[in-house]
């Protein structure tokens, strides 16, 4: 079975959506909309992209910035930091 987007409700009455993976896990929740065709229009925008979407990776340093690497060089072993967003 294939994943799923699910409109909600928030506590705040704010229409969200989530895309559910085929386990049931949520994978992604989107920002606040304001009604539902706003939300499905959203929910398209996500299936547009995802496809083909690139995958950045953004590093904060220790002075508030971000930091940036290099498209195509490896990271050394000692740098290789994989951050995952709270869901």
């Amino acid at each position: 079975m294939a994943g799923q987007f699910d409109i909600f409700t928030d506590a705040e009455a704010n229409v969200r959506f989530r895309l559910l993976g085929a386990d049931g896990t949520v994978l992604a929740i989107s920002k606040a909309y304001d009604d539902k065709r706003a939300a499905a229009e959203g929910i398209m925008e996500v299936r547009e992209c995802a496809g083909t979407g690139l995958i950045k990776e953004t590093r904060s340093n220790a002075w508030g910035g971000t930091g940036w690497t290099r498209t195509g060089l490896p990271t050394p072993a000692h740098r290789r930091h994989r951050h995952f967003p709270a869901v």
